[in-house]
């Protein structure tokens, strides 16, 4: 039996599921990893060079 062709619209969403799943497995890289953050977004991970040098004088005396 040969598998018709129906449109993507017309699918359910599981089998949209599936089908996008198929078509990504080639990709080779995960697209999520590769996103560049934003430089206006705040990161408190983030350590400026304040901080670094803030301490200087307390430590070094």
């Amino acid at each position: 039996m040969t598998m018709r062709f129906i449109p993507r619209e017309k699918l359910s969403k599981k089998a949209r599921k599936l089908l996008d799943r198929e078509r990504r497995a080639g990709w080779g890289l995960s697209p999520v990893t590769r996103r560049v953050e934003s430089k206006k977004r705040y990161n408190r991970k983030h350590k400026s060079h304040a901080d670094e040098t803030a301490w200087d004088h307390v430590i070094n005396g």
